[in-house]
């Protein structure tokens, strides 16, 4: 209980700075927040401190352990087969049993059937895990494949417009995202840990990273082939935003349909660990013990989490949106960076990451460092955003740029730090860009767009925010190495310039 009280703390630090924002902008004459909203968005709030510090709880006891006996044990069997047969059910069973993909589903309905649709994106998701393993086993380096495969993005999103269904663009590269969601990526992370730290080499910590970072391009590339191959037109209707005068009825509907979704995803998961268990993981009674309590922890936080992000903070994100759109339009994409960085403190699966990178590294990549990078990232993503929003252009004019500086820094920074980069892209872009940050961008774009433009505007922000955190990470690594460069030019001109007097021979 001590351990929680500290989790709890921590998420309390984390999700108070975008709390207090809304607060203070509920004082000012422009928002007119009804009672009941406040009320809701602060019931919200306290669910989305207690969700959080239980999920990290949860991760720390069940989720990471789970994966990291997973990955080492079937590395153990030496079956590669076994290896890449199990990777790819388990990317597609966890993908499929994503809650948050059946809201993209539901998206892109008047395209394709939704069921056909979820299924496309976990063989994807199944798919780039045994291509992320196989990069572990051959020992390959992960920048020489996303280069491979984010051209074949480009080409993708390229051929898109052609085809004149540019629309879809945003809400394919948002796929990228959306589907590594918090269930996921604690658990994937994990997974490649236990991969590398059994078949992995000197390059060990490289390759303990980049796993979510492969299986985010699957559902991209399979958005943009069913985008490709088709020929239907694309609708989007902006969702209701209108808070329910019952506040405790709203509540409980979603926190049982919340409740329903997250134990199939995390049902998963345990199905698939308890199987191992019986066939060579072999665990004691103890350490099953704790790995049960920490899925119970898991499983409430993330209800509770889910419950209040989606019932307090989606129609308050909207209405700030909204209103702020009609007043001053650098002061919206300032306040735009800022919310950007308030939000990535709340995002629950990036202190696992955090925590996760300091672990492998041994402290060479702090948290702290890491925290600023992935805050400068986001923030800047949301600026560029609501910019994007304002003057109304494609989404292409900054993912294949950002993409292609992504992929140049690759090959000027310690490989670990591209790998740990990529898989922050997925991570950042959790629960909270969903469902504060992505109907904030809804707002903006109804007030000076209008409706019809939502769905070419409004979505690419997820896609965004997975992109700018490669460039800060691994800009992070490039000043590591340049810092490294430097101090070995001065140690070797203080060599060089010193007195042949001091220095000892033992000829």
């Amino acid at each position: 209980m001590k351990e929680l009280w500290l989790k709890i703390r921590e998420a309390l630090v984390s999700a108070l700075p975008i709390t207090a924002i809304v607060y203070l902008m509920a004082l000012t004459p422009a928002f007119s927040f009804s009672r009941v909203e406040l009320i809701t968005f602060t019931i919200g709030a306290v669910m989305l401190v207690v969700g959080i510090g239980m999920f990290n709880m949860g991760a720390d006891l069940a989720m990471t352990p789970m994966g990291t006996q997973i990955g080492a044990g079937l590395s153990r069997q030496r079956k590669l087969g076994l290896l890449l047969s199990v990777s790819f059910v388990l990317g597609l069973l966890i993908t499929v049993a994503e809650p948050d993909l059946q809201v993209l589903a539901g998206q892109v309905s008047a395209v394709i059937n939704s069921t056909v649709l979820v299924y496309t994106v976990g063989i994807g998701v199944g798919a780039f895990l045994v291509i992320a393993v196989l990069r572990i086993v051959l020992r390959k380096p992960l920048s020489n494949i996303l280069m491979l495969f984010y051209m074949a993005l480009f080409a993708l999103s390229l051929l898109l417009v052609v085809n004149g269904n540019e629309s879809l663009l945003p809400l394919a590269f948002d796929s990228g995202g959306v589907t590594t969601g918090p269930i996921t990526v604690p658990f994937v992370m994990a997974l490649g840990v236990g991969i590398s730290g059994v078949l992995g080499d000197r390059r060990s910590q490289e390759n303990s990273f980049g796993l979510v970072a492969l299986c985010s391009v699957g559902p991209i590339m399979a958005v943009l082939l069913l985008g490709v191959f088709s020929s239907n037109a694309l609708t989007y209707e902006v969702p209701d935003y209108t808070v329910s005068s019952d506040i405790l009825g709203a509540f409980l509907h979603t926190g049982m349909h919340t409740a329903r979704e997250v134990a199939i995803a995390l049902g998963m998961i345990v199905v698939i660990f308890a199987v191992f268990q019986v066939l060579f993981l072999h665990l004691s009674a103890r350490s099953l013990q704790r790995i049960a309590m920490g899925v119970l922890f898991t499983y409430v936080g993330l209800v509770i989490f889910l419950t209040g992000v989606n019932v307090g903070f989606m129609p308050i994100g909207y209405k700030l949106g909204y209103a702020l759109a009609q007043g001053n339009k650098v002061f919206l994409t300032l306040l735009g960076f800022v919310m950007g960085i308030l939000v990535v403190m709340a995002e629950p699966a990036i202190h696992v990451l955090n925590q996760q990178v300091e672990d492998v590294t041994g402290g060479t990549v702090s948290r702290r460092s890491m925290m600023i990078c992935l805050c400068l990232g986001v923030g800047a993503s949301i600026a560029l955003s609501v910019l994007r929003i304002v003057f109304d252009f494609s989404l292409v004019y900054y993912i294949i740029p950002g993409y292609f500086i992504s992929l140049a820094l690759s090959l000027f920074v310690p490989p670990v730090y591209t790998a740990i980069a990529f898989d922050s892209g997925g991570v950042a872009s959790g629960p909270m860009t969903s469902c504060f940050i992505l109907p904030f961008a809804i707002g903006v774009c109804c007030s000076l767009q209008g409706e019809a433009a939502v769905l070419r505007d409004a979505f690419g922000v997820v896609a965004m925010v997975a992109m700018t955190p490669l460039i800060t990470i691994q800009l992070l690594g490039f000043r590591a190495v340049m810092d490294r460069r430097v101090r070995e030019h001065l140690a070797m001109r203080r060599m060089l310039g010193a007195d042949d007097q001091q220095i000892i021979s033992f000829m």
